[in-house]
């Protein structure tokens, strides 16, 4: 029987053996071959790059029928169905494009197959199939590492991200290869744009230092957006939604195509408006994109002009703790301690605990408008060579406007009024803190890819200047002021430029060496008085080395593996320098040492990948605690920091129409030898804390994301995302009584096309956000005092929206 059983493995065995075909061959253009042509198999997971000679080849395949899409930039993208049931062999000859394509503009500052870095692709249609109105980190939020929050609890007005941990100040972010974060903060505030996911392309995200980019350093992650691709037939659309919080999102789009073979012109207006979660925080949000282009085989020029409003209710104090925990006493504290005035603990009270916000004043509105303009030029000038530059012009401008009782006159540079025999020294007031600023420069990259050689050399150059003031529009009591005056004004200009070489050659077949070398310098330079009538003038220079080194070894076809270090140096932002009490160590820039080591694998119905890195940090800024002499919190810098974990990635076809992509990051974030400060206000000093090793605020050991996607039916697809996202701390102390809970969160996206004679396309979308109605907070502050011998916190925590719906149609005519 046992050799019967033994004859029957080795049948089955030669069965399979004999039933593994493959298909090979070189894929060309112009009778050359296209080293690094993209190959991949239709509706499966398998994929590659053809080799220095445009060789490609995919082995151990079950007979059947094959459809094997090949691309190249510059070039018409071609399909080959294979019906296999040998091993066959391909000659793909593919056509120059009648026109250049806008792939080019980008391929400058992306990461490719060969490059050994952690990045994420997210197409325009994962973007679409979730946009109904929430902000793009919540578009993003289901990439590794990725963790979003909104102020307002559903997504809609100003919210934040982080990934690995990394707070989005020190998060490099680009347009169409143009600096997007703001120079002086180095935040990216997609509010300021609002409905900019409904101009994107595509989306890559780098995790780590990542590859040489424009603009605010890559210091935890990169993210490169690209704008609309040309787009060869007329279309026009009309899109809708609603929901909870009176949430309603209007979208109209149109293009004209490509006029005369060679013209293009695109429009998109976008509305949103929302009442928000929490209380009051509504969004008012406005925004066009035009883009005009010109193309030839050979040549893109481009115009991109597109612009935001928003006007957003101020959510930005958070829930303190003692309300979310109903803690009648802990509220009264708030004003015993004189943090809030009685009438404001006496409004906490009556509040609902979740969505209670301090501000009451109708007009305590944060308002911006910011317009860009884009110049791209991009020429091939043969198969391997290319070149990008575009000029850009940014305009923001706006304020915010703050509501403030028994404010000290002097503070406001304003006269004492004398009523009667009375001197009046305190009024309650309305001001507005404005921010006016002008942003330019350029970028460009030289591409060369040939055989066994890609080559990229690129830099930018940027100046910005910021105008800092505040003007009180209203006074109880006034005196000889007139009304709307400047009582503080301050500038911040910097130039920044940078220049970087990347390298990527073929060594052997299966592996490739990989060099970038940046060099950067900033003159940055701040004048004037703050609000609190400081003088902060200063001058800061840098000039920074960024050199990161690679290999990329691809064992086969299935199977890639790399290894890369890089360092990334980060330089103080505008805060870090305006709140250092000036009797302490000015902060000193930020270091760090990035070591990423992953592997892939890829069959047809499988990809799976794990990403292993250890980021070191030298003198990474912090909060610890202490605030400067007018009592504003302070980062300072920390000698030794790190975060190391693992990102593992699965994606797998279970059937035909249902797929489970998964994604696990597992990490430890840590300070060594961290020291606290607490405000003491009995002796109006800090008391000082050694603690030893801790954890790095809002840095969890564990985030999950998991997608479910089935196509029960033509037309019809259904999508369940969750998210889990460990514990997390406040600060830096490792205090249990200082953090968030860990929370698990799931959505529901159904869109079905409906066939019909009215229009070209017409979907119905339902989205389903916090499917479970989860009670969870995803960000919080935290201050701490003594006060009468006792330690106490100031805190601020942002609940988000329990179960919430959106409801649209896009039509297509």
């Amino acid at each position: 029987m046992k050799r019967i059983g033994f004859l029957l493995l080795l049948q089955l065995m030669a069965v399979l053996a004999w039933g593994q075909y493959s298909i090979k061959g070189i894929i060309k253009g112009n009778n050359e071959p296209l080293a690094g042509a993209s190959v991949v198999i239709q509706n499966t997971f398998s994929g590659q790059s053809a080799d220095a000679k445009g060789k490609f080849e995919f082995k151990n395949l079950k007979p059947g029928d094959y459809t094997l899409k090949f691309t190249f930039i510059g070039f018409e993208s071609k399909e080959e169905t294979v019906n296999l049931h040998k091993d066959e062999t391909l000659e793909v000859n593919l056509k120059p494009s009648v026109i250049l394509t806008d792939e080019i503009m980008i391929s400058g500052t992306r990461a490719k197959n060969r490059t050994p870095v952690a990045y994420t692709d997210v197409t325009e249609d994962q973007v679409a199939k979730r946009n109904m109105g929430q902000d793009i980190p919540y578009l993003l939020s289901l990439t590794p590492s990725f963790v979003s929050t909104s102020d307002a609890g559903a997504g809609v007005g100003y919210t934040y991200f982080r990934i690995r941990g990394t707070d989005m100040n020190r998060i490099n972010v680009t347009v169409n290869g143009i600096p997007l974060n703001d120079p002086e903060s180095h935040g990216t505030w997609f509010v300021d744009q609002p409905d900019l996911a409904s101009s994107l392309a595509n989306v890559q995200i780098q995790r780590g230092v990542g590859t040489s980019s424009n603009g605010a350093a890559a210091f935890g992650a990169t993210i490169n957006l690209q704008t609309n691709n040309i787009r060869k037939d007329p279309y026009s659309y009309y899109k809708t939604a609603t929901g909870t919080f009176n949430t309603f999102k209007n979208t109209v789009e149109a293009g004209t195509g490509l006029l005369g073979g060679k013209f293009t012109v695109d429009a998109r207006l976008s509305k949103i408006s929302s009442d928000g979660f929490i209380d009051r925080a509504f969004s008012d949000l406005k925004s066009f994109f035009v883009s005009a282009g010109y193309y030839t085989e050979n040549t893109i020029l481009k115009a991109d002009v597109f612009s935001g409003f928003e006007e957003t209710y101020q959510a930005w104090n958070g829930v303190p703790s003692v309300r979310l925990n109903n803690d009648l006493a802990g509220m009264q504290q708030y004003a015993d301690n004189g943090l809030y005035t009685q009438t404001e603990v006496d409004q906490m009270i009556a509040s609902n605990s979740r969505t209670y916000n301090l501000y009451t004043y109708k007009n305590q509105v944060d308002h911006y408008q910011q317009d860009h303009y884009q110049l791209h030029f991009s020429h091939r000038f043969n198969t391997w060579l290319n070149l990008n530059t575009a000029l850009f012009y940014v305009y923001g401008r706006g304020y915010y406007e703050n509501y403030k009782e028994n404010q000290d006159l002097a503070g406001y540079q304003m006269t004492y009024p004398v009523i009667g025999t009375d001197t009046i020294t305190s009024t309650n007031l309305v001001n507005r803190k404005w921010l006016d600023n002008n942003f330019y420069g350029g970028v460009f990259s030289l591409n060369y890819r040939k055989e066994k050689s890609d080559l990229t050399i690129g830099g930018g150059w940027n100046n910005y200047d910021g105008k800092h003031f505040g003007k009180v529009i209203w006074a109880e009591y006034y005196g000889n002021t007139d009304m709307n005056h400047d009582w503080y004004r301050g500038t911040g200009v910097k130039e920044d430029y940078n220049i970087y070489t990347r390298y990527n050659y073929q060594l052997v077949e299966n592996l490739n060496l990989y060099a970038d070398l940046q060099y950067r310098h900033i003159n940055y330079q701040i004048t004037g008085i703050d609000d609190n009538l400081r003088n902060i003038g200063q001058t800061h220079l840098f000039d920074f080395f960024n050199p990161k080194f690679g290999i990329f070894y691809k064992p086969s076809a299935k199977q890639q593996a790399y290894f890369s270090y890089g360092r990334a140096h980060r330089e103080p932002n505008r805060d870090n320098y305006v709140d250092t009490d000036p009797n302490r160590t000015p902060p000193v820039y930020e270091t760090l040492n990035d070591f990423e080591a992953g592997y892939n694998y890829r069959s047809g119905h499988l990809s799976a990948g794990v990403n292993f890195y250890y980021m070191k940090y030298k003198n990474q800024l912090i909060l610890t605690g202490e605030i400067n002499d007018v009592g504003n919190p302070v980062m300072v810098n920390v000698d030794d920091s790190y975060r190391a974990g693992a990102e593992l990635m699965v994606s797998v076809k279970i059937l035909d129409h249902l797929q489970w992509d998964i994604n696990t990051t597992l990490s430890r974030n840590k300070i060594k030898n961290f020291t606290e400060y607490v405000d003491d206000w009995d002796t109006e000093g800090p008391d000082v804390f050694s603690l030893g090793t801790t954890d790095l605020a809002f840095s969890p050991d564990v985030v999950t994301n998991s997608i479910i996607d089935w196509i029960p039916m033509k037309n019809l697809d259904v999508n369940l995302s969750s998210s889990w996202v460990g514990k997390q701390y406040i600060d830096n102390t490792s205090n249990n009584g200082r953090s968030l809970n860990a929370y698990f969160v799931n959505n529901l996206n159904i869109e079905y096309t409906i066939p019909n004679l009215l229009f070209k396309e017409l979907k119905i979308h339902l989205l389903v956000n916090n499917l479970f109605n989860a009670q969870y907070e995803s960000n919080a502050w935290v201050y701490s005092y003594i006060y009468s011998g006792v330690r106490y916190k100031m805190d601020g925590y942002f609940p988000q929206a329990g179960i919430n719906y959106m409801a649209g149609v896009d039509l297509k005519f």
